[in-house]
């Protein structure tokens, strides 16, 4: 028998909305008490959505208010936080890369 390569999970970025690998992904989660968090290992139970780790994707994000939508929920201040959080986030990644 011939071993299938595992498929690799596919997400969508809720700002350009590609399609790309999961780990290649920020996921912003909003738990059941309606806080937002930021998810980086992806296992955080509550609605997901997926953002790119670039900051054009996290800049679109902060002017469209594409997470509220992904993830149904009102809040855009928390959200506008946790989306500048993550653009400072991706900005230290990029520096130490």
């Amino acid at each position: 028998m011939i071993n299938k390569p595992k498929k690799k999970p596919q997400r969508m970025c809720v700002s350009c909305r590609e399609r790309r690998d999961k780990k290649d992904l920020i996921r912003v989660t909003l738990a059941e008490d309606g806080s937002l968090k930021y998810d980086p290992t992806g296992k955080h139970p509550g609605r997901g959505a997926y953002l790119c780790k670039n900051e054009n994707c996290i800049s679109i994000e902060l002017k469209a208010h594409r997470i509220s939508k992904g993830l149904k929920a009102t809040g855009d201040s928390k959200i506008e936080e946790l989306s500048k959080e993550i653009l400072e986030l991706c900005k230290a990644d990029e520096q130490t890369s």
